[in-house]
Formats: C-alpha cells, structure tokens, sequence
C-alpha cells in the first residue's frame, strides 16, 4: 500500500469509528431521528471517501501491474474494477 495512501486511510478509519460510536449514543439516548439520519449520512459520506482512497491505492499499484503483466492478470483487473463498481454481471 501507498505510505501517504496508507496514513490517510488510516485517519479516515479512525473518524468513522468516532462517527458510529456517536450514532449508537443518539440511538440509545433517542435522539431527534432527523439528527440521527444526519450523522448517518455524514457516515455514508465518509465511507464513499475512503472507498475513494482504497480504489486510488488499487489502481495505483494492482491494477497497473496487472495491466502491464497483460492476458489474464489486465482481464482480472477488468473485473474487479466492474465488480468494485457494482457493474459486474454476475
């Protein structure tokens, strides 16, 4: 993995641990529902952006040395991404 990659996507895990523990507290201390859907979203948010480093990290290093390598590794490649995408046909 990417070191910079690596550090940030470390910190992004680090926020959303913090994030869910707030949640659960709304949950259990029944908060506003529209408040709560809020932080949620915020987490969803938070996610997109990590699945944004990891995919960065993938393409960075995997991807590139599967397209270089050709044949079946540039083809597995294809199908991850598509499968990373929810765009697999399986």
């Amino acid at each position: 993995m990417i070191e910079d990659i690596k550090k940030r996507a470390l910190h992004r895990t680090s926020i959303l641990e913090g994030q869910m523990r707030g949640v659960a507290r709304m949950i259990e201390n029944e908060e506003y529902c529209m408040d709560i859907i809020t932080q949620s979203r915020a987490i969803q948010r938070s996610l997109e952006s990590l699945n944004r480093l990891l995919l960065e990290n993938h393409l960075r290093t995997h991807v590139t040395h599967m397209f270089d390598a050709g044949g079946d590794e540039r083809d597995k490649a294809v199908v991850e991404l598509l499968k990373a995408f929810d765009f697999d046909s399986k």
